[in-house]
């Protein structure tokens, strides 16, 4: 094949996608104790059922999601991973309701239901809820505290350099290196830790080159389903937000043609397949859509190239059980950065809608939003509890339900939600 081929330059542009996508990907599953191989394959499974779904009419990767790092942590803890996948399953199975609601209903069910009041406190409550982990694991702990893993003056000096180089690529890098500071903090914080002993790589030497992921099948068990069922509400109003980024740099109207529905619905037949396999639930990728914007390389097709590699790295064994060797620490340092880049794009979400929280039908909303999540509150005992993101959730909804709005215009719907209902107007 000739390097001039219009298909090996298509081939490297999704090479290219997958090396943008790679660090964000197989964080998720290292901060969660999922198999990163797994997230890979999933990763590449997920963008090509999408695309199957929509026609491959977008040029969007999918992958982990950062939304599900908590709730997945705690339900492994609780429920084991075979249970957790059967509540992932069960969360991409509330995605492809709501495709079928906005089908039949108009794009602005979900909003109506979940406008900015409601999902901007809970995605706060995703990152801020996860700061203690962060902070345990750069100072050399476990992510609950309760273990000393690293001697302190190691760790602090590992993890603030990960930080670093993750804040400094993010800030000063230039065109595509900007859209990988994740990458750049791993490497950089494995690199100092490897000079402190840290890093082992006796199991990559004893992993064999090419070995099949560790699947793991989904087993059912309702506490893990409840529990994870109100966590996808969140990244499902965000990804109206994904599709009309990359809308607005294509100069396409996906929102029409292949139809939010059906973008919604791929999204979650590729989460619900994720978990058939022990992978992470999968999401719009924001990083890949900035790559797109810069290289304008706006053929779908380089999103299926990018999901075959995801699925062929998958399968090189020696690649997997490196990522595995990466310390706590360097994990702690990144997160530092991203669980606060959450909290403030939930905050973010707030200040664009203009949501006035002098107003106190949503000051109750935010506040109590935020302090169920942060604090840990608890609603029931023995085998039914609901807590967490999935509580603050259901509260959220249910506060901006019932509470009266007096004054429209005061929750008006977002710049996005203008947006999508102009367009199913004209669509009509």
């Amino acid at each position: 094949m000739s390097f001039a081929t219009p298909t090996f330059r298509l081939m490297a542009s999704g090479a290219q996608m997958l090396f943008v996508a790679f660090g964000a990907l197989v964080l998720v599953p290292l901060l969660t104790g999922l198999d990163p191989s797994v997230a890979l394959f999933t990763a590449g499974l997920g963008t090509l059922l999408f695309q199957v779904v929509t026609k491959r009419t977008i040029p969007i990767f999918l992958a982990s999601s950062f939304a599900f790092i908590a709730p997945i942590a705690a339900s492994v803890k609780n429920w084991g991973v075979s249970d957790t996948m059967g509540g992932l399953f069960a969360a991409g199975l509330v995605y492809m309701l709501l495709a079928f609601a906005v089908r039949f209903k108009g794009a602005g069910f979900i909003h109506r239901w979940m406008p900015p009041v409601v999902t901007g406190p809970v995605i706060m409550v995703i990152g801020l809820g996860l700061a203690p982990v962060a902070v345990n694991m750069a100072l050399g702990k476990s992510g609950d505290g309760s273990l000393t893993l690293y001697p302190y003056a190691e760790a602090i000096w590992v993890s603030m350099a990960a930080l670093t180089a993750t804040l400094s690529a993010a800030v000063f890098a230039k065109g595509v290196f900007k859209l990988v500071p994740i990458l750049f903090g791993v490497m950089t914080g494995t690199l100092i830790a490897s000079f402190t002993g840290m890093v082992s790589v006796e199991t990559v030497a004893q992993a064999p080159w090419f070995a099949m992921p560790n699947f793991v099948l989904p087993t059912f068990n309702w506490q893990a389903v409840l529990f994870m069922i109100p966590v996808a509400i969140a990244p499902a109003v965000e990804h109206v937000g994904d599709i009309l980024a990359i809308s607005n740099i294509t100069g396409k109207r996906y929102l029409q043609k292949p139809g939010l529905h059906r973008t919604l619905f791929g999204d979650g037949l590729a989460t619900s397949a994720a978990a058939c396999f022990g992978g992470p639930p999968n999401t719009t990728y924001s990083e890949v859509t900035g790559a797109v914007m810069l290289t304008r390389s706006f053929d779908p097709r380089v999103m299926t190239w990018a999901a075959v590699f995801a699925i062929a790295v998958a399968w090189f064994a020696k690649f997997g059980s490196a990522l595995q060797t990466i310390p706590t620490p360097v994990m702690g340092g990144i997160m530092i950065l991203l669980f606060g880049s959450i909290a403030t794009v939930g905050l973010n979400t707030l200040v664009k809608a203009q949501i006035d929280l002098a107003k106190s039908r949503n000051l109750v909303i935010v506040s109590t939003t935020l302090v169920f999540g942060i604090g840990g509150m608890v609603f029931g005992q023995g085998e039914f509890t609901l807590q967490g993101i999935s509580l603050c959730s259901v509260v959220a909804i249910l506060l901006n339900a019932a509470l009266p709005n007096k004054d429209p215009i005061d929750d008006s719907l977002s710049e996005e939600q203008a947006i999508v209902d102009d367009i199913i107007e004209h669509s009509k």
